[in-house]
């Protein structure tokens, strides 16, 4: 090995004390923070990270006051995150570690592994950060920090990638210090060795950094191509009556189940608006009802990982309610109180314009 694992802990600690930035999860960092701070991380830029991390430590402030919360709340406070599935995973883990473990994070990585929403890079993260047990993790930051210090070229987002990194970042973990090493060494990613205009000139590894002196930094890590990305055109149907509007609640196994939104005309291609009116969904729902289209927004874009949703907004007064719907997800709102509901990302841009 190039980099003798003490002298690599001893440099990135001593970097870490002198840069890392001042978050409030790293003041006192019990393994109910370290979780809450872990999981808003993931697919969060640590700014915007930051304000949801303290709303909900404010909210709720214990991992018991956490399970009692309803997941419509926790949606709600979660909107605007994305990827939902992390919030309701969120409320399912406090659930158990009140039911299954007393209130306590476990102090066990293969325990907290059993925990909903928590692999491996979560587990390593609590396990070391909050309980000083000898467990590295490996994340985007991990991963580009050791590639072009080793200068591998193996993709970071196959399996056996995955595994050689995680193993090399094992044989590197300082095990007196595993919280500190973990801290610093992803901090050292997101702040020196950075994805674009990384500051090599003053890098404290830039001696033991095979990638600069092979002149690849900018081609580590490796990854694999990335899978096509699909466009989905919403044709969001904003449907009011007197005061009130229309709004359905999303029901299956989706990203957006059980947030609310409009009800919609999807398509995998552009429509006019026309078309839009005279489709079967839209007769099917708007039955022998009159009514006048008062608005049609400019396209709304959203990018997902593999899919891009372009949505549109038809805002249409109808002349009399809708006669009830059995499956009682669609139903009348008062405008005032659209603000009380979880709502996707598209659906806040919407109404904030």
């Amino acid at each position: 090995m190039i980099v003798e694992p003490d002298f690599l802990s001893d440099t990135l600690i001593n970097w870490y004390a002198e840069n890392h930035r001042d978050l409030p999860w790293r003041h006192h960092p019990s393994p109910y923070q370290v979780w809450i701070s872990e999981i808003i991380l993931q697919q969060t830029r640590v700014n915007q990270g930051r304000e949801y991390y303290l709303r909900f430590i404010e909210r709720w402030p214990t991992v018991e006051s956490l399970a009692q919360a309803s997941e419509e709340e926790v949606l709600k406070t979660w909107q605007g995150l994305g990827y939902y599935s992390r919030a309701r995973n969120l409320l399912q883990c406090a659930r158990q570690v009140v039911g299954q473990h007393g209130g306590a994070f476990p102090a066990d990585f293969n325990l907290l592994l059993k925990l909903k929403g928590i692999g491996n890079y979560t587990a390593a993260a609590i396990a070391s950060i909050a309980f000083g047990l000898p467990h590295a993790v490996v994340d985007g930051n991990v991963f580009r920090v050791l590639s072009r210090l080793f200068d591998i070229d193996t993709p970071i987002n196959i399996n056996e990638g995955q595994a050689a990194f995680a193993q090399l970042a094992d044989e590197l973990l300082d095990r007196d210090r595993p919280g500190l090493h973990n801290q610093a060494m992803m901090e050292f990613g997101a702040l020196h060795c950075t994805p674009k205009n990384p500051d090599c000139l003053l890098c404290p590894l830039q001696a033991q950094c095979m990638a600069l002196a092979r002149r690849t930094v900018m081609q580590r890590p490796v990854k694999t191509a990335k899978a096509k990305v699909t466009t989905l055109y919403l044709n969001y149907l904003v449907l009011r009556f007197d005061d009130k509007t229309y709004l359905r609640k999303r029901s299956g196994n989706g990203i957006w189940r059980n947030l609310y939104d409009f009800p919609c005309v999807e398509s995998p291609k552009p429509m006019e608006v026309e078309a839009v009116l005279k489709s079967e969904q839209f007769l099917q729902l708007i039955g022998n009802n009159t009514f006048t289209v008062t608005k049609v927004t400019p396209d709304f874009t959203h990018k997902l990982t593999h899919r891009t949703l372009v949505a549109r907004f038809i805002e249409i007064k109808l002349s009399q309610e809708l006669p009830p719907f059995e499956t009682k997800d669609i139903f009348l709102t008062r405008e005032k109180d659209l603000g009380r509901y979880p709502i996707p990302r598209l659906i806040d841009l919407y109404l904030n314009t």
